[in-house]
């Protein structure tokens, strides 16, 4: 009765929280394609880097590989979630801009179903846009501004086998709204609104693969892969037209469904963990998305958007100096680094990211729950013409709650 509760709590948190999940963009590349992409890393994760793909702590849910949910301990239950605030310094060309956002990033849950079974749910970002700039045109100016994203809620399964494998899989509901508005103002005072829209209601599918094997006694090292198949993209997307010099009902210039014009890619992640003498943790991850091969039909624009192929590469390091010391020798000590060629394409101008991060695994004496507390340095910018250049400060803060839900008190 005590475990139905608190699920149905949970459950409650997370349904809730499908309606104030952040979309963190604040930069006008957000404008093209489907926004700026996330990859489902928590708050530890970021602070390393953002690998993943081969990390199977059992104390930290690990949503970018559904085969670390089998690594879960039988009476353990994991609940994680975390809240971001960002600071933007931009320039293009004499032009300098600030700005600050934040909010709530993710929310996690991962319990047992058996031995050597876990699972997880949650909901997490999968792209966001958000922006604000305008220019001058002949005879007038224009304004752009964007918002939304699309999220996704997610259920994940896997099981370890032969004590070294384990094999797992999510299934996601991506859903939102991504808006892109044109507001037009001519020098004679009129004023026009452009407007499209993008509605996703979709399925998707990830599978994950870790396989691990000790050398010596005190060192261990995983290999991690995943696979997402590319799809259609199901929703719908349409534009609107308003004349705001008067009350008239907005004119619908264009609507369609997004099945056989949009899609997602194929995307590919590798890596590999070493840990020693459960101390150290290091971790080199890889990520390959076909965004050349995805559909991405215009409307409302002069023309559809140009895609490149998405590869990121990430490494990071946790170092935890004495796990049963004293309180400072049990703070987790990380630090990361990540390259990201963007799938993003600006006037021929590939858009291209790198960041460097740190951060604290914070013990909560008494209790397994840990505190985790990052801060990330991000700089991006296109190339080969630079376009904006864009520097972001993020500090991260996620809770890790780690109980014994499972476990049954006996009278001695």
């Amino acid at each position: 009765m005590k475990i139905t509760k608190h699920l149905l709590a949970l459950a409650l948190m997370l349904s809730v929280s499908t309606a104030i999940i952040a979309q963190n963009a604040m930069t006008p590349y957000s404008r093209y394609g489907y926004g700026i992409l996330q990859d489902n890393a928590t708050s530890t994760q970021r602070a390393m880097g953002g690998v993943g793909y081969a990390m199977n702590s059992g104390r930290q849910i690990n949503v970018m590989n559904p085969a670390s949910y089998a690594s879960i301990d039988s009476l353990t239950f994991l609940f994680d979630m975390g809240i971001s605030a960002t600071a933007l310094w931009s320039q293009e060309g004499d032009k300098r801009g600030k700005d600050f956002g934040g909010g709530l990033d993710y929310i996690t849950m991962q319990f047992p179903i058996m031995k050597n079974m876990g699972a997880s749910i949650g909901l997490l970002p999968f792209s966001s846009v958000g922006y604000s700039f305008g220019d001058k045109i002949m005879h007038g100016a224009n304004a752009y501004e964007g918002s939304g994203g699309l999220n996704q809620l997610y259920a994940g399964v896997s099981g370890r086998f032969f004590n070294h494998l384990s094999v797992g899989a999510n299934v996601s509901y991506l859903f939102g709204t991504t808006v892109n508005s044109i507001y037009a103002y001519t020098s004679t005072g009129s004023k026009s609104l452009f407007e499209r829209v993008m509605q996703v209601r979709d399925w998707r599918l990830q599978f994950g693969a870790q396989y691990s094997f000790n050398v010596g006694e005190k060192n261990r090292v995983t290999l991690g892969a995943v696979f997402t198949p590319g799809k259609d993209l199901l929703g719908k997307t349409w534009g609107m037209e308003y004349d705001l010099d008067n009350d008239e009902p907005p004119t619908l210039s264009d609507s369609l469904r997004t099945k056989g014009k949009y899609s997602l890619p194929n995307c590919w992640g590798g890596g590999i963990n070493y840990e020693w003498n459960n101390r150290l943790m290091a971790e080199v991850d890889f990520t390959y998305q076909t965004w050349k091969d995805a559909k991405f039909s215009a409307i409302q624009e002069i023309e559809k958007p140009r895609f490149d192929n998405r590869w990121e590469i990430s490494a990071g390091v946790q170092y935890t100096p004495k796990p049963r010391g004293s309180y400072a020798q049990r703070i987790q000590y990380r630090f990361g680094g990540f390259y990201n060629h963007d799938y993003l394409m600006v006037n021929d101008n590939n858009v291209k990211e790198y960041g460097l991060s740190a951060g604290f695994g914070l013990p909560v004496n008494g209790f397994k729950t840990i505190v985790n507390i990052g801060f990330e340095y991000r700089h991006r910018q296109a190339s080969p013409q630079v376009l904006i250049k864009e520097d972001y400060f993020n500090i991260t803060l996620g809770v890790n709650f780690n109980e014994m839900w499972f476990w049954k008190n006996k009278i001695r």
